[in-house]
C-alpha cells in the first residue's frame, strides 16, 4: 500500500500563514534519525507527519512506518503498561468573553448578569465544589481537575479584587461580581474548597494564570505562590492550542500569545509545580506549525523537566465558529490523528508520557493510539452529573472496568496512576471487581456502587 495517498484535511495557504510544511530533508533521513534515537530537527518532525512533503496527502505505508519506530520507542521508553487516573472534573464556570473560535461554549459572560435570563451555563459556589469533590473522594478519586472559563468576576484573591475595583483601565475584563446572578467568588477560595485531604488538584491553565493577575504588576511566580498555599498541585498545559502565533491570531485573538504562555509555565515549574502540556490541532494550521508546537514544548521540559505528560487534542469541528463560518470543513483525518501520536513520542524525546484522548478519539481509534506511541489513556473524568443521575446516563464517565477489559483485550497491562506517575500501579485482570487504590479513601471497590 506504500502508494495509496491520504488527503489531509488541513487547508493550505487559505490564511496566507508564513510558515508552510515544506523542507530541504528527506523522509528516509527523518525516519533513520527517529529509528536510532537522534533528536528531531523541525524539517525531521514535518516529514514524518506529512509522510514526505514532496507530493500532497498522507502515504500510508510510510505512515505505518513510522506508526511503527513510535511504538518501539514507547516500550523503550516507559514499557507496556498502559496507565490511567482516577478522577473527577469539576469546572467551576462555563462564563467567558474570550471568544476563542474553536469552542462550542455558547455562554458568553453576559448571560450570566442580573437579569439576563435563562442560559445552559452555570457558575458553582466554592461550597458546591467542596461537596461535588468530597463526594467524589469518598468512593475513591485521586485527583480534580478544575478547567473553567474567564469569567470576569472572578478574580485570584480580595487583594486582586481591590486592585481591579480602584482601576480605570476598561480592558482587563473585569465586573464586580455583583452584576452577575451568582458571585463567581475568587480562584483561591475554589482551590481551597477543593483542596481535601489527599486530594491533588490539578488546575489554572495559563490563561486562568494570566486571568489571575490581569491589571496587576504582580510576577506569575507570585500568583502561583499564592495558588499553591491554596492547594494548587499541578497544572494543566492548555489553553496552548497551537503555540504558533500566527495561528492564535486567527483561532483565539482574544487569548494570550505563545510567549505569554511559556512565560506562564516556566513560572509555574519555578515554583515546583508539575505540569503537562497539550496540543489542540486539525483546524487552519499546517504541520510545520504543529512540530513548531512541538519544539517549543520540547525546549521548555528541556528548561524545567516537570512536564510530566503531553495530550494531542484532535480539534473537534461541530458547532464551533470556525466550522459555522466556513473557515474549517473539518477536523484532522484518523491518519493525522494516528500520526500526531507518534511524532509527538518521537521528537519529545524528554517527556516520558504520551496520552491518548478517548474522549477526542473514540474507543476503538483510542486504543489504537497505544500502537503508535500512546501509553496513556486518560481517566475516569468522574463528574458530579453522577450523583444527579441516579441510575441514568453518565456521560463522560470510564469505569476501571472498562479500562481493564479494554487495554488487556489489546495484549497490555492496565495500570492505575497518580497525577505525576510517581506511582503506578499494575492491575491483574483476574483479580476483580477493580477499583481505584491510591486515592485517600480508595479501597479497590468500584467508583460507582
Amino acid at each position: 500500500m506504500a502508494n495509496v495517498r491520504a488527503e489531509s484535511n488541513v487547508p493550505r495557504g487559505q490564511f496566507g500563514f508564513e510558515h508552510v510544511p515544506e523542507t530541504d530533508q528527506s523522509f528516509e533521513n527523518a525516519l533513520e534519525k527517529a529509528r536510532t534515537g537522534e533528536r528531531l530537527t523541525v524539517a525531521d518532525g514535518v516529514e514524518l507527519l506529512t509522510t514526505g512533503t514532496n507530493s500532497p496527502g498522507i502515504d500510508i505505508g510510510r505512515k505505518e512506518r513510522v506508526l511503527e519506530v513510535a511504538d518501539r520507542r514507547r516500550e523503550e521508553m516507559v514499557g507496556d503498561c498502559v496507565t490511567f487516573v482516577a478522577n473527577l472534573n469539576n469546572n467551576v464556570t462555563t462564563a467567558c468573553n474570550t471568544g476563542c473560535l474553536f469552542c462550542n461554549f455558547k455562554n458568553t459572560a453576559q448571560n450570566f448578569e442580573v437579569g439576563a435570563g435563562e442560559h445552559g451555563g452555570f457558575t458553582k459556589t466554592p461550597e458546591e465544589s467542596r461537596e461535588i469533590v468530597s463526594d467524589a473522594r469518598d468512593r475513591g478519586i485521586y485527583e480534580v481537575t478544575s478547567v473553567s472559563g474567564l469569567h470576569p468576576g472572578i478574580i485570584l484573591d480580595e487583594e486582586h479584587r481591590e486592585i481591579l475595583e480602584a482601576s480605570d483601565r476598561g480592558d482587563l475584563n473585569y465586573k464586580s461580581p455583583d452584576a452577575y446572578e451568582i458571585d463567581p467568588r475568587t480562584y483561591v477560595e475554589h482551590l481551597r474548597a477543593m483542596n481535601l485531604p489527599g486530594i491533588h488538584v490539578h488546575s489554572m491553565t495559563p490563561e486562568e494564570a494570566y486571568h489571575a493577575r490581569r491589571g496587576t504588576n504582580w510576577e506569575y511566580e507570585e500568583v502561583f505562590r499564592k495558588l499553591q498555599s491554596a492547594g494548587l498541585a499541578s497544572v494543566p498545559g492548555t489553553a496552548a492550542e497551537i503555540l504558533v502565533d500566527e495561528v492564535r491570531r486567527v483561532i483565539c485573538p482574544g487569548k494570550i500569545d505563545t510567549n505569554e504562555w511559556l512565560e506562564s509555565m516556566e513560572a509555574a515549574a519555578s515554583v515546583g509545580l508539575d505540569m503537562t502540556a497539550t496540543i489542540m490541532y486539525g483546524h487552519v494550521e499546517n504541520e510545520m506549525h504543529r512540530v513548531m508546537h512541538l519544539e517549543r514544548v520540547r525546549d521548555l521540559q528541556d528548561r524545567t523537566g516537570t512536564i510530566t505528560e503531553f495530550v494531542p487534542l484532535s480539534f473537534v469541528h461541530q458547532n464551533t465558529p470556525l466550522y459555522e463560518r466556513g473557515m474549517v470543513d473539518a477536523g484532522a483525518t484518523t491518519h493525522e490523528d494516528e500520526l500526531m501520536i507518534a511524532v509527538s513520542r518521537l521528537f519529545l524525546d524528554n517527556i516520558d508520557n504520551i496520552q491518548s484522548s478517548w474522549v477526542k478519539y473514540g474507543d476503538a481509534q483510542g486504543l489504537k493510539m497505544l500502537s503508535c506511541g500512546a501509553n496513556d489513556f486518560m481517566g475516569t473524568i468522574l463528574s458530579e452529573e453522577i450523583t444527579k443521575r441516579a441510575g441514568g446516563e453518565f456521560g463522560e464517565f470510564r469505569s476501571f472496568e472498562e479500562y481493564v477489559e479494554m487495554i488487556t483485550a489489546i495484549g497490555r497491562t492496565p495500570a492505575e496512576r497518580s497525577t505525576d506517575y510517581r506511582q503506578i500501579r499494575p492491575i491483574d485482570p483476574d483479580d476483580s471487581p477493580f477499583g481505584p487504590d491510591l486515592g485517600p479513601c480508595a479501597d479497590g471497590s468500584p467508583l460507582l456502587r
